[in-house]
């Protein structure tokens, strides 16, 4: 299916052609045998499964959603609010407060179906992060190219992350993209992998103020800000999806380089994205737990470098 229109992720137009963008292969085939997903996740890097989740589901929680931000005035009064259409003035991009204390949204990404399914894919009994993002996204930039590592790496990197659209996703709205292949190539972004956004060094001054002081990053956390420059050099194709629906899911693991298409449309682009590893395995302490440190100061760590 070629692209018929311009697209752009962080700001920056993407080469279309065949060689340099294309769509993930669907799954949905093999959706009930976790041998052949598992073959798949290693040889792909990720697991795209249409229509795995009934929809009323994702109904439910998009309406839960959209409450909230009707309730809080940020949606245009002109339309229904299940249509998301942000006033003007509004700009979002992360909004992980939508899918706090959220029972419709908990009940999608750490219901009896994913849970399952990751219990089949694992072949043992699972665990998941306590900390749910959520994102809604505005008209502009998705978000800038990155490996999911680097935030979430110091329990198992055998570590799963589930990316939930909530309302159909049609290319010009954006959605998740993957730069294929580049979980193969670890070994020449190693440098940025053994990032820990929330680890400095004490001998570092500058290092202390910014994050133990201040509370911030001692990494940007993105791997580049240019998604078309990036893949021109670790090679593969952009890889999406020409029309998210709601029911849909993708998976992926930790060192695959992916970011977001941006957004050219005046709806809000909701979605999800939920970590699942062996329960057996070591945690990150950062996302767990009844109210998850995350990236405040009480999760950084320091080292001497």
């Amino acid at each position: 299916m070629p692209v018929t229109f311009p697209l752009s992720s962080a700001g920056y137009e993407l080469d279309t052609s065949a060689a340099a963008f294309g769509f993930m292969r669907s799954s949905a085939d093999s959706a009930g045998d976790p041998v052949e997903l598992a073959r798949r996740l290693a040889d792909d890097g990720y697991l795209y499964l249409p229509g795995f989740f009934d929809p009323a589901l994702i109904f439910a929680a998009r309406a839960a959603i959209t409450d909230r931000l009707a309730a809080e005035g940020s949606l245009d009064p002109a339309h229904p609010s299940i249509a998301a259409i942000a006033r003007p003035d509004k700009k979002f991009s992360y909004r992980g407060d939508l899918a706090r204390h959220n029972a419709a949204v908990e009940r999608v990404v750490y219901g009896p179906e994913l849970l399952g399914f990751y219990a089949a894919l694992f072949g043992e009994a699972v665990r998941h992060f306590d900390h749910t993002w959520f994102r809604a996204v505005s008209r502009g930039m998705g978000t800038t190219p990155h490996c999911d590592l680097v935030y979430m790496g110091r329990g198992t990197r055998e570590l799963l992350t589930a990316w939930i659209p909530y309302g159909d996703i049609p290319l010009e709205m954006g959605g998740v993209m993957l730069l294929e292949d580049s979980h193969k190539k670890s070994a020449r972004i190693k440098n940025y992998l053994d990032v820990d956004v929330d680890s400095y060094c004490e001998n570092r001054p500058k290092e202390v103020e910014k994050v133990a002081v201040k509370g911030g990053w001692s990494h940007p956390g993105f791997l580049s800000k240019n998604p078309a420059t990036l893949r021109a050099k670790l090679g593969g194709r952009w890889l999406t999806c020409p029309d998210y629906k709601v029911g849909d899911f993708v998976t992926f693991g930790m060192t695959i380089v992916h970011g977001g298409l941006d957004n050219q449309t005046d709806r809000l682009r909701f979605s999800s994205d939920t970590r699942y590893q062996r329960a057996s395995e070591p945690i990150d302490e950062r996302w767990i737990g009844a109210n998850p440190p995350a990236n405040t100061l009480a999760g950084k760590r320091g080292r001497v470098c």
